[in-house]
């Protein structure tokens, strides 16, 4: 038998891989700048400007999927509420907790999008940061 991760249970991964991985990381080039000093070598100014490069390119892969993830759930959600008005019946109203459900579901769908390029950079670099 197959299981599903939670979504709202992978956000919460993320969030705390996030909280150990991100003080590592920064902490690492911090101490790799001031070690540089006012002279760095060609390898510190690759790894500062790849530092760069890598929020950027993460941020926009973040927002990028959210829209999309947004784009998505909003289609469906108009398609439902489309489908609503071809069947309005007193029983439609006991479906409200899983409309709640899904809305709260489709919410955390956004937000564990837009983490996962963060997330997977920040856990990436703080791995490969620490073997220095």
């Amino acid at each position: 038998m197959t299981y599903r991760k939670r979504p709202s249970r992978s956000v919460t991964n993320q969030l705390a891989e996030l909280s150990m991985a991100v003080p590592q990381v920064v902490m690492q080039r911090l101490s790799l700048m001031m070690l540089a000093g006012p002279n760095p070598s060609a390898r510190d100014l690759r790894e500062m400007n790849m530092m760069w490069t890598e929020k950027m390119i993460a941020f926009h892969e973040s927002w990028s999927a959210m829209t999309f993830e947004a784009l998505r759930a909003n289609q469906q959600l108009s398609r439902c509420l489309f489908d609503s008005f071809w069947s309005c019946s007193p029983f439609n109203l006991l479906n409200a907790p899983a409309h709640t459900d899904y809305l709260q579901r489709t919410a955390s769908n956004i937000l564990g999008k837009g983490l996962a390029p963060v997330h997977r950079r920040a856990v990436a670099n703080a791995k490969r940061l620490g073997n220095h």
